[in-house]
């Protein structure tokens, strides 16, 4: 079974891809990077607790996965 490309996919599904025009100034781009920080602010805000595990959860499994990973290698 081969994966479906991303135009075989609904549009709702699809990746988006977003650019960073070159030629914002200085104050336009301050004014977004205040946006996405206050974005995240309220994000935080909202689901502090789970995004905590959620975080704790995959540095977990990332830890695990590293610690399997190096038993295949010989240590010195």
């Amino acid at each position: 079974m081969s994966m479906p490309t991303d135009k075989q996919l609904p549009t709702h599904l699809r990746p988006l891809t977003l650019e960073i025009p070159a030629t914002w100034t200085p104050e336009e781009a301050l004014a977004v990077f205040e946006l996405i920080d206050e974005l995240r602010d309220k994000i935080c805000a909202l689901y502090n607790h789970q995004l905590q595990a959620l975080l704790q959860q995959q540095r977990t499994n990332r830890e695990a996965r590293d610690s399997d990973d190096a038993g295949d290698e010989p240590s010195f």
